[in-house]
């Protein structure tokens, strides 16, 4: 099998160079697709470069190339352009926020491997190696890629990301077929593509706070205001939300509902700087809630209670044992973040949830569908 060579990709360093590149690969042609980022200090990922794969040739895109190109937000936006990634959640996110677009038409060569029975979240180097028989070594993830010149080794580490995707996709895409895993891949890659092709809203951070269940609803009210706040000023920023001011103190603010500069200060752990910054915001919003009406408010999900975790373990006993005989892991049939929430609704409801009946999970469930009913009418 070749091997990368840096020597032989293309740098393209103007919007121009890439449109014409792009305009050049045979429409048929599926593109692969990696970038590489940065988030350390700030609250979006800056990118360092990215790198695209198509009709054997590799292009290594500066990002103001990318910026710049319209060519390449359309290639990104058409459904029906394939394009090849490996985990692209992280990838379809900076998509979003840095090109503006929904992608759309993407597969993930790593849910691919799932299905094909490699196992849940593999590495791309591991898989490299177990099914092309290639050994990439550890790369270059941690390395610098807003620095330039690249060094030698990052450069050989960002063509190779791209340079096995259509290998991969090809042995991994015989694999799936022999499984009948076809259309579950496709559109289990639709649905994560346009998961994360959209912006969690600002107002709906809190409830990911599950900690603060217990908090009233006059307090939890609070604590959504605070949460709506950061996140705007975190974008304003442009800095992590720990930098701004950690998820415990805005849960410690809301249990406390301080009124003063001083009873700010007073909040357990509390720094100094903070309270310089941001008091006057910090304190306006709470203001503001407590002194309004009062709105409507999702509760923040307490932990199952016992009878519903007693529910919940037997459905994911049938769900494991399911995924066993298919030979697919019981996190990609159901994850805990998706299987709880949907247990409980379908308890209250009284019938089996969407998440178990729907598309291809509904399929892979039919022989367990009896069981999986009996739980919900108990």
């Amino acid at each position: 099998m070749d091997q990368p060579n840096p020597d032989q990709a293309a740098w393209l360093d103007t919007p121009q160079q890439l449109d014409d590149w792009l305009a050049d690969l045979p429409p048929e042609h599926p593109v692969g697709m990696d970038s590489e980022f940065e988030r350390v200090t700030t609250f979006h990922a800056i990118p360092g470069l990215m790198q695209l794969a198509a009709a054997g040739e590799v292009a290594l895109v500066e990002p103001g190339a990318a910026e710049g190109s319209g060519v390449l937000r359309k290639l990104l936006e058409d459904a029906d352009r394939s394009k090849h990634l490996y985990a692209m959640s992280e990838d379809i996110e900076l998509f979003r926020d840095w090109l503006g677009v929904r992608v759309r038409g993407a597969l993930d060569l790593q849910l691919a491997a799932a299905f094909a029975g490699h196992g849940m979240s593999v590495g791309y180097a591991r898989l490299v190696e177990s099914c092309l028989g290639v050994a990439l070594g550890k790369g270059e993830t941690r390395s610098d890629w807003l620095a330039r010149p690249l060094s030698d080794a990052q450069l050989y580490y960002a063509v190779a990301d791209v340079h096995y995707l259509r290998p991969l996709h090809e042995q991994l895409m015989e694999q799936v077929a022999a499984r009948g895993f076809q259309e579950a891949l496709a559109e289990e890659s639709r649905t994560w593509c346009e998961r994360q092709s959209v912006a969690d809203a600002p107002e709906s951070y809190y409830l990911r706070l599950t900690g603060a269940w217990r908090l009233r609803p006059g307090n939890q009210a609070v604590l959504r205001a605070l949460c709506t706040w950061r996140e705007h000023r975190c974008r304003e920023l442009d800095r992590p939300r720990g930098r701004v001011i950690e998820d415990r103190l805005l849960i410690r603010l809301a249990e406390a509902v301080p009124r003063s500069r001083k009873a700010l200060a007073a909040i357990e752990d509390m720094p100094s700087g903070v309270v310089r910054r941001e008091g006057d915001a910090l304190l306006a919003v709470i203001s503001e809630v407590v002194e309004g009406p009062e709105q409507s408010l999702e509760p923040i999900p307490a932990p199952l209670t016992r009878s519903e975790k007693n529910h919940y373990r037997n459905v994911r006993r049938i769900l494991a044992e399911q995924a066993e005989s298919l030979d697919l892991p019981l996190e990609l049939i159901a994850s805990r973040r998706y299987l709880e929430p949907a247990v409980r609704t379908g308890l209250r409801e009284g019938r089996l949830p969407d998440l178990l009946t729907q598309g291809w999970r509904g399929r892979a469930l039919a022989p367990r569908r009896e069981e999986l009913e009996a739980c919900f009418h108990e």
